[in-house]
């Protein structure tokens, strides 16, 4: 066994799920970059969809945007903040998941949700993860609900109001962790050792 493969930190990038303007959402997805910058053994990212430049053609895996590609692949563990739209995730989302298939076996997959009502996503997070299992993630146990958005992150600073969210995405984060490494032993162990 690789004994870097324990060591390493894992690399988690955050996907921010709607490309909507004005979305809350972009606040709690810097929320969750700059606390898991605080940890050493996570480093991270942000993925905006907003960002990505797909056709509105369904044309699957041939129009996909090469660097999302790229650090899907390079990533242990993806955590995607998304909002609520009408009780589930924002289509767009679902079109860049679907252009990539085989970047995402095993991955550890967690969900942060948003809403402007009180719930946080979580009509939405009981929709996002069979969409991320049938794309071969493995998804946590532990969610984050990011509820009355709105009111939770400062309008002029976006910096959140209620301290005990930090606690809660310590808790989400230990969980992913503990999947990432999983995987990670997992592939580094002998097929005869299974």
């Amino acid at each position: 066994m690789d004994i870097q493969i324990i060591t390493r930190p894992i690399f988690a990038p955050v996907i921010l799920g709607t490309s909507r303007q004005g979305r809350a959402s972009e606040h709690a997805a810097h929320f969750v970059v700059d606390h898991v910058a605080k940890r050493a053994k996570i480093r991270t990212d942000l993925i905006d969809i907003r960002n990505m430049q797909l056709s509105i053609d369904d044309a699957g895996e041939s129009i996909k945007d090469s660097k999302f590609s790229a650090t899907v692949k390079e990533a242990d563990a993806l955590i995607f903040v998304v909002p609520e739209y009408n009780h589930s995730f924002p289509g767009l989302l679902k079109h860049v998941l679907d252009t990539n298939l085989k970047e995402y076996i095993h991955r550890a997959a967690g969900v942060c949700g948003v809403s402007a009502g009180p719930f946080g996503g979580a009509r939405m997070i009981q929709s996002l993860p069979p969409v991320l299992r049938e794309l071969g993630m493995v998804t946590i146990f532990s969610d984050v609900y990011f509820g009355n958005a709105g009111k939770l992150f400062d309008p002029t600073t976006g910096e959140i109001t209620d301290p005990a969210y930090a606690g809660r995405l310590d808790k989400f984060l230990n969980e992913l962790v503990c999947m990432a490494r999983a995987r990670l032993l997992r592939k580094d162990t002998p097929a005869n050792v299974l």
